[in-house]
């Protein structure tokens, strides 16, 4: 069953998440074969905006931060960010944290990353628990505090992300944050090398050669 002229018809009279649901749909190219249609993406996701609605705005900031069919406007980006990211959308909290973290058409400013990053993590959003622990690890925009980089690292590797796994079983093999423990470490590294990830891989091998762990462990 075809919804699409349904869905068009209710955006036509004004319902705001058939807007939304419209400008996903030509933004994402994969809803019922859909043709991807930037311009139309932005046509209906302007219109739910209006509505308030936030994943609407999350859309627009990546699609104006990223020039998809439309110029891109770092200054636009932001505004759509922070109007997300003040609604409480955990993806726009981050994007907005690597805006000031990067300086992203702004001036940079890594107390207001940590901000937003710390806003996004609170909701469980990986990358953001990742930037943050870095940023914790090297005392940008917040006190250097091993034991917090170590909390959010590990809320990060729970959620199977690869890179945190690999921090999180390197911060255990130097006693990083976390009392040094070489079974810990050689757990979470290894869960980041069955992922393919290549420092996990090298991290497994300095295990081995000096002596945390032998070749039957690895």
């Amino acid at each position: 069953m075809n919804l699409t002229p349904k869905i068009i018809q209710l955006a036509e009279q004004g319902d705001a998440f058939s807007c939304n649901w419209l400008g996903d749909m030509y933004y994402e190219r994969y809803r019922y074969g859909h043709p991807q249609d930037y311009a139309a993406a932005v046509k209906w996701l302007t219109l739910a905006t209006a509505h308030g609605i936030a994943e609407a705005w999350s859309y627009l900031e990546w699609m104006y931060a990223n020039g998809n069919g439309i110029t891109q406007d770092n200054k636009t980006a932001l505004k759509w960010y922070t109007i997300a990211a003040e609604q409480g959308h955990a993806e726009a909290q981050f994007n907005l944290g690597v805006m000031y973290y990067n300086g992203d058409g702004i001036p940079q400013d890594y107390a207001a990353a940590v901000k937003w990053y710390t806003l996004a993590a609170e909701q469980g959003h990986a990358e953001a628990q990742y930037d943050l622990s870095w940023m914790y690890r090297k005392a940008q925009g917040v006190p250097q505090d091993y034991k917090a980089a170590a909390k959010w690292t590990t809320l990060a590797a729970e959620q199977g992300q690869a890179k945190s796994q690999n921090n999180l079983g390197w911060m255990y093999a130097t006693g990083l944050g976390v009392p040094q423990d070489y079974k810990a470490a050689l757990k979470w590294i290894a869960l980041a090398a069955e992922q393919g990830n290549a420092r996990a891989k090298n991290n497994m091998k300095w295990l081995v050669a000096n002596k945390k762990m032998d070749d039957n462990d690895v």
